[in-house]
């Protein structure tokens, strides 16, 4: 079984730490048949995968093992690493020990494939996902809100207007995010720039080309 989380505190050979999930005491008596369980510690040094992409990777993993019903533990994982080796004609890699750069191009195929096939994310799998440019672009395309992952439409940062077709405008000095309907209610009660500054997200500004494949601005 494997968990992530962060290093609280160090004292000798005694550390601390605060797991991303719950640890179910019974099944990992029962796993290490009564006895008591030994761990491997593995902390990141910044050179190959981070623990931080690890965790990630694997929760999405753990969200498409649910979806689809395989067994998160034994299949989802090689079914999906071999399939983003055929899909991609990349080299064999480890989890383990793999590049930065081969773990950042594997999490953003894995988000690729649960926007494609409407993968349900849990409230914890999507707290845990990026919010950078790509990932804003991400829940423009598949219009999937980038706070909470539910269906959503397209907003602006700067309001089109009452009585402004939004069709007949020009959307070049614009700003854009994908919001469900709660959230973009709360955007227009609260203000956008207290919106932004609570849940740390960054519109992103689209050129022609983008907003044509979004399909935003007609």
């Amino acid at each position: 079984m494997k968990f992530f989380g962060k290093l609280t505190s160090i004292n000798g050979n005694k550390i601390s730490a605060e797991l991303d999930d719950d640890i179910d005491a019974f099944k990992l008596r029962k796993l290490s048949n009564g006895k008591q369980p030994m761990i491997e510690l593995s902390i990141s040094d910044g050179r190959t995968i981070s623990v931080d992409q690890r965790g990630k990777i694997y929760a999405l993993i753990g969200d498409i093992s649910d979806w689809s019903g395989y067994m998160v533990e034994k299949e989802t994982p090689q079914i999906m690493k071999w399939r983003y080796l055929t899909e991609t004609g990349k080299d064999e890699f480890s989890l383990s020990n793999c590049s930065m750069t081969q773990a950042r191009e594997y999490l953003s195929w894995l988000l690729d494939f649960c926007f494609e096939y409407d993968v349900p994310f849990k409230t914890r799998t999507w707290d845990l996902l990026p919010n950078d440019y790509a990932m804003q672009y991400r829940c423009l395309k598949h219009r999937r809100c980038c706070i909470c992952g539910r269906h959503a439409d397209i907003a602006h940062l700067q309001a089109v207007g009452i009585g402004r077709n939004r069709h007949h405008i020009n959307h070049g000095g614009f700003f854009f995010m994908a919001l469900c309907r709660i959230h973009h209610t709360e955007q227009h009660k609260v203000g956008v720039m207290t919106f932004l500054q609570k849940y740390h997200i960054k519109p992103v500004k689209l050129d022609a080309d983008d907003r044509k494949e979004l399909r935003i601005g007609g």
